[in-house]
């Protein structure tokens, strides 16, 4: 099969099942986002050290979060009633208590917070900030394509946790190396 198909060349590209949309539809915007925060996952994941217990940990969290983000682009590009739904996975509940126990996890490790943290620190907690922003406007283009079409709520909430999963584990990173957190400092 050639990479390029020359379908899309007229600006419209195909949902699974067959329908074929703009390419700025609303669905495509929020499962473009999530492809992008797969990658930005993928570019933190390469700034681990193996030899680093907590980031041997972080690296095969990341392999197992962006699968997780393969499925959700996928329940985003299929809508509910779909000829092809049975050949997803949807998220489930399960998916997210997992993400909340990983979240637990990684603030075990952290300190309190007693401020407003800038994203900065190491390059790997760096990298998970920018991740965690892009996190957040998925889960915006989620929202935004949930007003005018049906999405079901769990990639919602599971990109929500996902966003303070990475918040947690970029403070993580700087506590494993010994930075601490970036404080906000108001103007004056």
């Amino acid at each position: 099969m050639k990479l390029y198909t020359r379908s899309g060349d007229d600006g419209s590209t195909g949902l699974f099942g067959g329908d074929r949309v703009s390419k700025d539809h609303p669905r495509v915007e929020a499962y473009g986002t999530i492809d992008e925060l797969n990658a930005a996952i993928g570019l933190a994941a390469v700034a681990c050290d193996p030899g680093s217990p907590l980031e041997k940990r972080l690296s095969e969290t990341f392999q197992k979060l962006q699968s997780r983000l393969f499925d959700i682009g996928a329940d985003v590009a299929t809508p509910e009633g779909n000829k092809h739904e049975a050949k997803i996975t949807r998220i489930t509940q399960s998916h997210i208590d997992e993400l909340e126990t990983l979240i637990d996890e990684m603030e075990e490790g952290n300190e309190p917070m007693t401020n407003f943290v800038m994203p900065g620190g190491t390059e790997l907690a760096s990298r998970l900030h920018v991740a965690r922003t892009i996190c957040r406007r998925a889960e915006r283009r989620l929202i935004s394509l949930s007003l005018t079409e049906t999405v079901t709520p769990e990639p919602i909430i599971f990109i929500n946790r996902l966003s303070d999963l990475l918040f947690a584990m970029a403070r993580r990173a700087n506590h494993e190396e010994g930075v601490g957190d970036v404080p906000w400092i108001p103007g004056e």
